[in-house]
């Protein structure tokens, strides 16, 4: 047995080496633990040939390694064998002296370089040592600093977003953004398709924005937060941020399946104010049943390590058809202790309704952010009473009421209700 290709994971774990998890399928007389070694050769020091220059140190030093091989199911006979395709789950160590605090480089020496290993893998997940994740600052706010901001430390927060996703001017966006914060959410957000258009500067929102929350505050006393989308190409990103924040911005929002995870962590340790990072796109990581990453993977835990401080992400219930058992998993990368990582605060989205709110409360906790898109807009009475309906069904969970009893007494969420059902299982 070859020491330095392969290694038990006692000997690898809280050393200098990342752990991938991976999916392959294989015909049934393929050899796993050729393919296997194959991938942490190619995806470290070596080609599909061999080549000079590949010394016992280089090997010992930046060559992956083999930790573990599952069968699936879990088969010790031959006899136990009888179909045409075999599926495992592999797990390579990689130094991490290759890579560093390098999102790309990571995400390359752990999934990039197919042509040479021609390994068809999904990326399951990661497990970083605790020297490497002191790379990476992770979020500067966290929840506890979003609860901080808000005030707001017993219930779910409230997000909104301005609809329509877009086409509108700075002026436009404001009139309904002044409604919106009528009825009490904490946050407004821009649309993950609503970035830096030419007649929609994220400065010149956040000017006329920040005017229709004040204005709205005068009247009820509470302040709406506004998160601006700044999600543009790789040279405009950090302009926009800095004009936005200086714009009196109070978040940052950013679509960073898009850009990337780099941008994300760049925006983040430089950034003044929290960031919001949306979702967005992390399909294109994750739908792939065989190549890609793992949705807890691509939307939660690099997320969070990247330092958004809320994360936008699915759920089951909004018609897209993300397994619950994901879900879940998304949420726990993003809030259970890990290290010294501020945990990052879900923000819900999809299927997010006054009749929704005790399901996600109980299956996700308070420490969320309920972010309801069209049952605020489109509420029979306007954006206004869309807000007020969604309070109304927070605080009727959050007080351990029976909801359909005492919603009959709310007139914004009986309306509500009409439209969008109660949902108690």
């Amino acid at each position: 047995m070859d020491s330095v290709m392969y290694a038990l994971p006692e000997n690898i774990r809280n050393k200098a080496f990342v752990i991938a998890s991976y999916y392959i399928k294989l015909n049934k007389g393929a050899d796993i633990l050729k393919k296997a070694s194959a991938l942490a050769v190619g995806q470290t020091i070596g080609t599909w040939i061999p080549i000079p220059g590949i010394t016992e140190e280089i090997r010992e030093k930046y060559m992956g390694k083999v930790v573990s091989v599952f069968d699936v199911p879990a088969l010790d006979l031959s006899t136990q064998v009888d179909t045409e395709d075999r599926e495992y789950i592999i797990q390579i160590a990689y130094p991490s002296v290759n890579f560093g605090g390098d999102f790309p480089l990571l995400l390359t020496s752990l999934l990039g370089n197919d042509a040479s290993t021609s390994a068809q893998v999904k990326l399951l997940d990661i497990e970083f040592p605790a020297d490497y994740v002191e790379n990476f600052s992770g979020p500067q706010y966290g929840s506890g600093g979003i609860r901080k901001l808000t005030g707001v430390s017993e219930r779910p927060l409230l997000l909104n977003m301005i609809k329509p996703c877009t086409g509108l001017t700075p002026e436009e966006g404001a009139k309904i953004f002044y409604e919106t914060a009528l009825g009490g959410v904490d946050f407004i957000k821009d649309d993950e398709l609503f970035g830096n258009p030419a007649y929609s500067k994220p400065w010149n929102r956040v000017k006329r924005y920040k005017q229709a929350a004040q204005a709205a505050y005068e009247k009820t006393g509470k302040k709406a937060l506004y998160f601006v989308n700044v999600t543009s190409g790789a040279g405009e990103i950090l302009d926009n941020v800095k004009r936005a924040e200086d714009a009196g911005a109070d978040g940052i929002m950013l679509n960073f399946a898009a850009v990337g995870y780099s941008v994300l962590k760049q925006v983040a340790e430089v950034s003044r104010v929290p960031v919001l990072g949306h979702g967005a796109g992390t399909g294109m990581y994750y739908e792939g049943t065989a190549s890609g990453m793992s949705s807890p993977l691509a939307a939660g835990k690099l997320a969070r390590l990247a330092g958004a401080d809320i994360v936008m992400i699915n759920t089951p219930y909004g018609g897209y058809p993300l397994q619950y058992q994901k879900y879940i998993q998304t949420i726990s990368q993003l809030t259970l202790p890990w290290y010294e990582l501020k945990p990052s605060m879900p923000s819900i989205g999809g299927g997010v309704h006054p009749g929704m709110v005790e399901k996600y409360v109980r299956e996700a906790g308070k420490d969320i952010v309920l972010a309801a898109g069209g049952a605020v807009q489109g509420h029979p009475r306007g954006a206004k009473a869309g807000a007020r309906a969604m309070r109304q069904a927070i605080e009727i969970v959050m007080e351990g009421q029976d909801f359909a009893e005492a919603a009959r007494e709310k007139e914004e969420l009986s309306e509500a209700l009409k439209c969008w059902s109660y949902v108690k299982d």
